[in-house]
């Protein structure tokens, strides 16, 4: 008899188990992929560390969330500097003065500013009533149409007039020469990649990989005192109030006898007619050398269930029904609901360490 099974072996499941452990209690942590890490889970191709299931880069302003994590890896100095891709066009992502120069030419951050400031005042627009608007009256409408509906479109599967205008709150406008995708004082990538992090926080705790929770439900629930589970909620509960929508993706990863491809780690492809959102070159995250490189293309799909899904679609309609599963999950009390799919919510990696640390804490 455990004291906790632990339903997911990704981020959530392996910081509560090592909380866990520190405190004496057993757990059983099981997946039902054949590998630990969830979806920062990165393997070794050619001597790169490949991130199968796309672009992780660790970024956070918690202190304690980056010593906690330094625990486990020594981190290199990366910054995430992606480039946009328009029908050739390369632009410097996030929004800055290199973009606003090659965009129109100007070289000060006021004539910048005059520009999107002006291009604002033609929109006229003063209550976005959708995405398209909301961004056009932050940004204008040179950036928005080279930079942000296509892009946008693409992962959402949904004409940006469509969306609602919450998705975006704000976009990333940067009046200086400055193209560090992320404001985060903490920033870097693991070196040998985050599988090795992992296996470190799951030391001296079992693990059972290739076991599907769902294929026996009640057997496993009987092994432990109780459950954390950071799968899709609304599986759990056999969907019983309907479906959340999620957005899936497809990865087409190739080795390349070649040293160098694209010059950076990601870059997006902005213009719609192209399929996927963007191609990741691994080595560029640890600054490679080797003699051949890896690419990854990303799709994005849409979800059905049997397939993988990676982002809750937080529009009104799915953070309503959400909100019923949630008094759902209060009412079993020997189960714990964690993670991106178990709170239906988009987290960066520092946030699910900041959650499970908290949770725990409370637990424990």
């Amino acid at each position: 008899m455990y004291d906790y099974l632990i339903v997911g072996a990704g981020l959530f499941g392996a910081v509560f188990a090592h909380e866990a452990k520190k405190k004496n209690k057993t757990c059983l942590v099981i997946d039902k992929r054949g590998h630990i890490g969830g979806n920062i889970y990165t393997e070794n191709v050619e001597g790169i560390a490949v991130h199968r299931y796309g672009a992780h880069i660790f970024h956070t302003s918690s202190k304690e969330v980056w010593d906690y994590i330094r625990q486990f890896a020594e981190f290199n100095r990366y910054t995430n500097s992606p480039v946009a891709n328009f029908h050739g066009e390369i632009y410097s992502m996030p929004f800055n003065m290199y973009t606003f120069n090659k965009m129109w030419g100007v070289v000060t951050p006021e004539e910048a500013r005059q520009r999107i400031d002006e291009q604002v005042r033609e929109s006229r627009i003063e209550n976005p009533k959708n995405l398209e608007e909301q961004a056009i009256s932050l940004v204008g409408r040179d950036i928005y149409e080279k930079l942000v509906k296509g892009y946008t479109q693409k992962q959402w599967g949904r004409k940006a007039t469509e969306l609602p205008s919450f998705i975006i709150k704000r976009l990333p406008v940067r009046f200086t020469y400055d193209n560090n995708y992320f404001n985060d004082l903490y920033q870097g990538i693991p070196v040998g990649g985050y599988t090795g992090i992992v296996e470190k926080m799951l030391e001296g705790i079992d693990v059972r990989l290739g076991v599907d929770f769902f294929e026996n439900r009640n057997g496993l629930k009987a092994q432990a005192k109780k459950l954390v589970f950071t799968g899709m909620i609304d599986e759990y509960f056999d969907y019983c109030l309907g479906e959340l929508e999620y957005r899936g993706l497809k990865f087409e990863t190739e080795t390349l006898d070649k040293e160098n491809y694209q010059g950076n780690a990601v870059v997006n492809y902005t213009d719609y007619e192209t399929p996927y959102t963007r191609i990741i070159e691994h080595k560029h995250f640890e600054f490679g050398k080797q003699p051949k490189t890896v690419i990854t293309r990303e799709y994005p799909q849409k979800w059905e269930r049997g397939k993988e899904p990676y982002y809750p679609m937080n529009d009104d309609k799915n953070n309503s029904l959400y909100e019923k599963y949630r008094e759902l999950a209060e009412k079993e009390n020997d189960v714990i609901f964690g993670g991106r799919l178990g709170q239906y919510k988009y987290y960066d990696m520092d946030d699910v360490i900041e959650a499970a640390l908290d949770c725990a804490g409370k637990e424990l």
